[in-house]
This record gives C-alpha cells, sequence and structure tokens, in this order.
C-alpha cells in the first residue's frame, strides 16, 4: 500500500501537504560456499586369461561401469551471496507493479508543482475512478478542493479517506480540519479527538481543538488542549493568543495579558491581537494601557469597535470631551455600531448632570442616541433603565 509524507502547509494558521511512495523492504540470505565432492579413484576390474561364461561377462561389465562411475567428480554446488536480492547476478532490477491510480497521482503531483490546480485536480480524481481504496488520492484531491475555498468537496475527500485508513492521523486531522471550516464545530470536535489519540502531540491538532472548543463556548474544555499547545511550540504566537482568548473567556484577565503580550513580542502586531490585549486590560482596570494598546490598533486598521473600545478607556480615564469624540469617529465607520451610540448617549448625559440638570439639549441628544441603540439592538436592560429614567 502507498505510504505517505506530510501535506500540512495552511492550516488555520496553518494547512497541511501529505505526499506518497511506494517503497519495498530488502531483505538479506545466507552466505554458502560449496565443498568439492571428494574424488575417489578407480581401480581396474582383472579379467583372467581363460574364456568367461556369459554370466561373468556381464558381471565383468557391471564393475567396471561401476567403476567409472565413481571416477566422474560432481559439479560444485552454488553459492549464495547476501548481495543477491539487490543485484541478482548483475540482471537489471526488477520494478514493483504499481497499484492502479498510482501513475495518475504522481502525474497530479507533478502537475501540481507546476501551479497546474486543475490537472492536478483531474489525475487525483481519475485515480480515485480506477482505484477506489487509493487513499492518497482522496487526500491530495481534497487539499486542492480546501485551497479553492471548496470545503464541502474537500470535506467529503477528506471523510473518505478517513474511512479507508481510520487509523491514519492525517486523514482524520484533515476531516477535521474540513469540517471546523463548514462550522460543523461538534463533529470536528470529535474528529480532534480522533485525530489526538492517534498522535497526541502533534501541535496543530492541539490548536484547532482547543480552538473549536472556545467557538462552541467550552473555554474550560479547550484550556489543555491550548497549554499543550503552547508546550509544544513556546515561539508561536498564535498558540499564545489563542490560549490568551480561552484564558479571558474564562474571565482570568491576568493571565490573558501575560499570554496576548508575550504573543505580541513573537509575531508582527495584528489588530484583532491588540483588541483583544485591550479587552483584557481594560478588564483589570488598566485603562492608560487599554487606550494605548487601542491607538496602535487604530494606527493599523481602523474600525468602529477599536474606536469604541478607545472611547471607553477615555471615559474611564475621565478624559470625556475625547471620549465622546472617539465614540463620534466609531459611528463614522459603522453608523450602526449600538456600543458606541451607548458611548455617546451615556457622555451626554454625563454633561447633563454635570449641568445640574441644566443642559437640556444634551439630555435630548443622550436620550436620541439611546433610543436609536435600542433599535438597534433591543436586548440591553441597562440602557433601557436609563433611558426610561432620563426620558
Amino acid at each position: 500500500m502507498p505510504t505517505r509524507a506530510g501535506t500540512r502547509a495552511g492550516r488555520m494558521g496553518a494547512l497541511v501537504a501529505i505526499a506518497g511512495a511506494l517503497s519495498l523492504g530488502g531483505c538479506g540470505v545466507l552466505r554458502g560456499r560449496g565443498d568439492e565432492a571428494p574424488r575417489v579413484e578407480s581401480r581396474k576390474v582383472a579379467v583372467p586369461e581363460r574364456s568367461l561364461t556369459r554370466a561373468e561377462r556381464r558381471a565383468a561389465a557391471a564393475a567396471a561401469e561401476a567403476a567409472r562411475a565413481q571416477t566422474r567428480t560432481p559439479p560444485p554446488a552454488p553459492a549464495i551471496s547476501m548481495a543477491s536480492s539487490a543485484r541478482a547476478s548483475e540482471s537489471p532490477p526488477v520494478a514493483p507493479i504499481a497499484a492502479p491510480g498510482v501513475d495518475d497521482v504522481n502525474r497530479g503531483r507533478m502537475a501540481e508543482e507546476r501551479g497546474d490546480l486543475e490537472e492536478a485536480l483531474k489525475q487525483f480524481e481519475r485515480a480515485i475512478e480506477r482505484n477506489p481504496r487509493l487513499t492518497i488520492a482522496y487526500l491530495k484531491a481534497g487539499d486542492i478542493y480546501r485551497r479553492r475555498g471548496d470545503f464541502a468537496s474537500a470535506e467529503a475527500r477528506y471523510r473518505a479517506a478517513a474511512e479507508l485508513e481510520p487509523r491514519s492521523f492525517e486523514a482524520q486531522y484533515l476531516h477535521s480540519l474540513s469540517l471546523q471550516l463548514l462550522g460543523r464545530t461538534p463533529e470536528a470536535v470529535r474528529g480532534y479527538l480522533r485525530a489526538l489519540s492517534l498522535k497526541p502531540d502533534d501541535f496543530e491538532a492541539n490548536l484547532n481543538l482547543a480552538t473549536a472548543y472556545l467557538q462552541l463556548g467550552e473555554p474550560a474544555q479547550g484550556v489543555p488542549y491550548a497549554e499543550r499547545a503552547v508546550r509544544l511550540n513556546a515561539k508561536s504566537a498564535a498558540a499564545r493568543s489563542n490560549l490568551g482568548a480561552i484564558l479571558a473567556a474564562l474571565n482570568r484577565h491576568e493571565e490573558a495579558v501575560i499570554e496576548y503580550q508575550q504573543a505580541s513580542e513573537l509575531a508582527p502586531l495584528t489588530a484583532p491581537l491588540l483588541l483583544n490585549l485591550a479587552e483584557s486590560l481594560g478588564r483589570t482596570a488598566r485603562h492608560a494601557e487599554m487606550a494605548n494598546v487601542l491607538r496602535q490598533a487604530i494606527q493599523l486598521e481602523p474600525s468602529a469597535v477599536a474606536w469604541e473600545r478607545l472611547g471607553y478607556a477615555q471615559f474611564k480615564l475621565r478624559q470625556y470631551a475625547p471620549s465622546e469624540a472617539s465614540f463620534r469617529s466609531a459611528l463614522e465607520i459603522d453608523p450602526n455600531h449600538f456600543p458606541a451610540l451607548n458611548g455617546i448617549g451615556v457622555c451626554r448625559l454625563n454633561e447633563y448632570l454635570f449641568s445640574n440638570r441644566a443642559d437640556e439639549p444634551a439630555r435630548r441628544d443622550a436620550v436620541n442616541a439611546i433610543r436609536r441603540s435600542l433599535q438597534i439592538e433591543r436586548n440591553q436592560p441597562e440602557m433601557l433603565e436609563l433611558l426610561t429614567r432620563f426620558n
């Protein structure tokens, strides 16, 4: 059966490549030498000078023939060489017979190396038609479907490979990955667990399983896998960031900050990482640091979320005018970002209260902003209470 090398070149953070090869195990033979047979001396049969009877002549002829037979030397025994299986007496080696479809897989690999994915996929699918039990063909076809973003077709091919070889880590892992990409997270979790039963210390499988548990809203289940991923690759920014997100979901924000900070030192900064770090800093009342991190995030990638969070940090630092300005910047990017509307409402109510309830325009602005926010998102009991009090 063909064996496989790895394809992981890609997986969410990372995906993986699989290759197959046909191998034969050599066998040894014993070396021996033939011993020469002992030579037997011949002896002449003396015949008396008198005439012999017919019976005596027959007996004499038989004795003479027996003597001649003893003088013949048998051929030497053939020697058996240790190298006979490899060299076969200098004759050319006999090529192993390839399983049906293997040639198609090889042609598909060559097309893939040229960048001709269409031809590669055609060859892999042809291999499947010729040999429905050729696991490597399913895996290679699945890889191309996944690279194209056709996750449903990738899942079907990976599933077939996993059914053909239940003990194949690659097949189980790639099938789980395709399920996760399709949003079939509970099935992906079961698949990752099967894969890890075959290879417990695989970095990407542990990382993705932890992420899947986080997606399911079960961060506690994901902790051991996220921690193992960090142990397996302590210099992975993705593993550190993933562990930080799980710890934050468990309200372990002090620990989350440490993981996010380490992630920020291991790879170029990204806006999502900085937003997560800022959120955990805010939850630990480190609002000045939170504001600084959010300014970095805005420089990298301005977003309504980043501006709104900056407005929140500035409000907690009692920087009310800059806070309101940040909330309005968020609305310029997304007019329906209701947390920013809430921020403007709170800022305007703050001005109203500071004026000893004399600033009626501030109150009206606040009510209008909160009412609009509730029209976008009704499930906000605290904002509904403010609207009831100040309307």
